[in-house]
């Protein structure tokens, strides 16, 4: 009986070990890598969505098009040239789920429409309350945060203050080309 009561023990201390392990993606760029933690149980539309477009290997090769420092860096949209990738169908915004776009925070962009995101994401690199829900109506409702760096914010900074210009109509291109070689899905405890 004692023995059954160790293994039933060791069993259920190894399925506890399991259920505290956290789901993390690790980003490969050509400037560094960083790793993100993500919150499936604040924004879990939101991460089963972005994690699928990781699993499919979507993010390979694209880039970081939009970079502003003191503010975020965002990419997951766009190939080398420019060129929009072809996402799947938008996801809700989860952004009332308590998370705010503080520095190292990761969210979901979007068009003006709440409504709208799909793969693109964007990293703060400074405390961004403004991007923040407010309340359900459609101008207050703010930018999905689904995750946080939990290492590499160096990298993300590198990034963020790299020199920018103007390209095929787009705005705060950086100079040198910023890819996202590729994004996987790493566990950690």
């Amino acid at each position: 009986m004692r023995m059954l009561s160790w293994m039933l023990g060791c069993c259920l201390l190894a399925a506890v070990g399991v259920t505290n392990a956290a789901t993390q993606v690790l980003f490969e760029t050509n400037q560094g890598n960083f790793a993100v933690e993500v919150y499936a149980d604040k924004a879990p539309k939101t991460v089963e969505n972005f994690l699928q477009y990781v699993k499919d290997g979507f993010y390979t090769n694209t880039i970081f098009h939009r970079v502003i420092g003191r503010f975020m860096i965002q990419g997951g949209g766009f190939d080398r040239e420019l060129n929009e990738k072809p996402t799947r169908a938008p996801v809700v915004n989860e952004a009332g789920n308590g998370l705010v776009n503080q520095t190292g925070t990761i969210a979901m962009a979007r068009t003006p429409d709440p409504n709208s995101a799909t793969a693109q994401f964007f990293v703060n690199v400074a405390d961004n309350q403004f991007l923040d829900y407010r309340s359900p109506e459609p101008d207050q409702i703010g930018y999905c945060v689904f995750g946080k760096v939990v290492s590499g914010m160096d990298v993300v900074f590198k990034i963020s203050n790299l020199p920018t210009g103007n390209q095929r109509g787009f705005s705060d291109v950086p100079i040198r080309t910023v890819i996202i070689k590729r994004a996987t899905i790493v566990t950690s405890k």
